[in-house]
C-alpha cells in the first residue's frame, strides 16, 4: 500500500513451503475476549429511552443525488481497517493497530463496540467460514471458532513479516482459503515466493499451493458474485512520477504472474529491469486508476437496496498517496462491471480530502444485510454508513 515504509526489521524469507498441515493444536488466547459471556460494552445513556436518534449526517462529505452518508461508529473504533460482516448480521471490525477485533450492531449506530479478540499481531484480514473466524495477523492465519470466539487455533503459521504487513484473507467459492502477502520493499525480486501473491489453503491451512504471483500489495480481494473470479486491488511502486505506474484492479487466474517487480501497466519494463522480454508473459490490469491513489478494501454491491444500476458494481477505496507532490486519493469509487468486466469508474463519496489536508483516510467497504454500505476510515477514527433515500 502507499503508506510509508514500516521501520521494522525483515523477517528470514524461506522458499515456498512444501504443502503440509498447518499446526492444529488450538490455543486459548489469554488476551481473547468473548463476545458472549466476557465483558459488555459500557450502558449507553440512551438505553431504554425509546428508539435512537438517527446518526449524524457526515459533514462535508459528497455522494450522489438520493444518497445520504451518515457517521455509524465513531466511539473505540480508532484506527479501524477492515470491515466484514458475520453470519450473525454484525459488523466486525479489525483495530489493525490496537491489535483488537471489534464488532457492532447496526441496529445501534453510535454505540460503542463490543470486543471480539485482542492481543493481536496488525489483524487485517476478516473472513468467516462455516460459522468461524478467521484473522489474518501479519505473521499468521488465526481461527476463532464459533459460537464465541473465545478459542484460536491457528491455521498457518509463519507468514513473512516486514514491508507491507496487511494480511487480506478472502474464502472462495471452492471453499479454500486465499490469502494475499505483499511484498518486502518497493521493487525488488523477493527470495519467499509467497511475499508480492495470493497464496492458497484447505481450511485447516494444509495444502499451501501458490494461486498468483507479481503483485505488489493486493491489499484488498472480492470474488465476482456471479463467475466466482477472484479480483484484487493492486497497490503499484513508488518514485516514477506523480501519475505513474497506474494503480490496478487485477482478475486473477491460476498460475498467473501479473508483473511486478519487471513491469507495470500493460507490460511496461521497470527501469530497473530494463529487459522487456520479462514482461512478456505477464497479465495486463484488468482496470487502471489513477497512480499513487493507494486503492485498499472493495466490495460488490449485492444489496437491493440501491438502484439497480448499482448492482453488482464494486466499491473500492482509496486510501490515499503519502508521497504525492498533489495528493490524490482518499475517496470511495465506483467500478461499472458489465459482463464480468469493469468498464469505466466514477467518484461515489469524497470530501476527505481538502486542499492538501486529509480529514479522513477510507479503507474497506463492506455490504451490510440492511442493503446499506458500511465504510471504515482509519484518519478520522469512524464508520460510516450510506443509505439510498430515493430522490
Amino acid at each position: 500500500m502507499k503508506d510509508p515504509p514500516t521501520t521494522a526489521p525483515p523477517a528470514a524469507r524461506l522458499p515456498l513451503r512444501a504443502p503440509r498441515r498447518a499446526a492444529a493444536a488450538a490455543l486459548c488466547l489469554a488476551l481473547l475476549t468473548a463476545c458472549s459471556g466476557g465483558a459488555e460494552p459500557a450502558a449507553d445513556p440512551g438505553a431504554g429511552d425509546g428508539p435512537p436518534a438517527p446518526p449524524p449526517a457526515a459533514e462535508g462529505i459528497t455522494v450522489p443525488a438520493g444518497f445520504r452518508i451518515e457517521v455509524f461508529a465513531d466511539q473505540g473504533v480508532g484506527g479501524v481497517r477492515t470491515l466484514r460482516f458475520g453470519p450473525d448480521g454484525l459488523l466486525y471490525a479489525a483495530l489493525s493497530g490496537a491489535g483488537r477485533i471489534v464488532r457492532l450492531d447496526p441496529a445501534r449506530p453510535g454505540r460503542a463496540p463490543e470486543t471480539v479478540a485482542d492481543g493481536l499481531r496488525r489483524p487485517y484480514g476478516l473472513a468467516f467460514h462455516e460459522g468461524d473466524l478467521y484473522v489474518g495477523e501479519e505473521h499468521q492465519v488465526i481461527r476463532l471458532d464459533a459460537p464465541d470466539f473465545t478459542r484460536a487455533t491457528v491455521i498457518v503459521p509463519g507468514l513473512p513479516t516486514g514491508g507491507h504487513w496487511t494480511r487480506e484473507i478472502a474464502f472462495g467459492p471452492d471453499g479454500l482459503l486465499y490469502v494475499s502477502i505483499g511484498s518486502s520493499c518497493n521493487v525488488c525480486e523477493e527470495t519467499d515466493a509467497r511475499r508480492a501473491a495470493v497464496v492458497r489453503y484447505r481450511p485447516d491451512g494444509s495444502g499451501e499451493e501458490l494461486y498468483a504471483e507479481g503483485l505488489r500489495n493486493a491489499a484488498g480481494m472480492a470474488f465476482h458474485p456471479e463467475t466466482g473470479a477472484l479480483w484484487v486491488s493492486q497497490n503499484e511502486r513508488d518514485h516514477l512520477g506523480d501519475d505513474l505506474p497506474p494503480e490496478e484492479i487485477n482478475i486473477l487466474e491460476p498460475g498467473a504472474h501479473y508483473g511486478w517487480p519487471y513491469c507495470y501497466g500493460d507490460r511496461i519494463p521497470n527501469p530497473e529491469y530494463a529487459d522487456g522480454n520479462r514482461c512478456g508473459d505477464t497479465r495486463p490490469p484488468a482496470f487502471e486508476m489513477q497512480a499513487h491513489s493507494a486503492p485498499l478494501g472493495m466490495v460488490f454491491y449485492t444489496g437491493d437496496a440501491f438502484p439497480e444500476a448499482y448492482r453488482g458494481d464494486l466499491f473500492v477505496a482509496f486510501h490515499g498517496s503519502w508521497n504525492r507532490s498533489v495528493p490524490t486519493g482518499y475517496k470511495l469509487v465506483r467500478i461499472d462491471v458489465d459482463d464480468g468486466r469493469p468498464v469505466a469508474m466514477e467518484d461515489f463519496a469524497y470530501g476527505w480530502l481538502q486542499g492538501r489536508r486529509a480529514e479522513g483516510r477510507p479503507v474497506y467497504p463492506a455490504v451490510g444485510p440492511d442493503g446499506a454500505l458500511y465504510l471504515s476510515d482509519d484518519g478520522g477514527d469512524r464508520i460510516y454508513r450510506i443509505t439510498f433515500a430515493g430522490s
